[in-house]
């Protein structure tokens, strides 16, 4: 039972797209990532997916509409919803969602597509 200090585990990698699993708990893992730009549409069949912003703002966008998330903010997914994260600038992320949830989803995309992410 230790302590995770975000912004130290933040400060061991730069990628982005690429997240870490910092935690683990009852079936959910708790993964950190940094993200710019435009990620890949796509949705999750059987998880939903929580995204909390530490730090940064970022437009989550779906097939009707958008929503900006600001620090401190989150949005949970859910599972079979359409989705692509979007950010001007680097922002960066604490992810809550089932162990082994492939990052894309339903798609397998050779550029971003993290199969088994480094934890942490």
């Amino acid at each position: 039972m230790d302590k995770v200090n975000i912004a130290d585990k933040m400060s061991l990698f730069t990628k982005h797209w690429s997240p870490k699993v910092v935690a683990e708990l009852n079936g959910q893992e708790v993964k950190l990532v940094k993200f710019q730009g435009e990620f890949v549409w796509h949705h999750h069949d059987n998880a939903d997916e929580m995204f909390l912003v530490i730090s940064g703002r970022f437009r989550m966008d779906f097939r009707d509409k958008e929503v900006w998330l600001e620090e401190g903010e989150f949005i949970v997914v859910p599972k079979g919803v359409e989705h692509r994260p979007y950010a001007d600038e680097e922002v960066q992320v604490m992810l809550f969602e089932p162990t082994d949830t492939l990052n894309t989803g339903n798609l397998q995309d050779d550029a971003k597509t993290v199969i088994a992410p480094e934890k942490l």
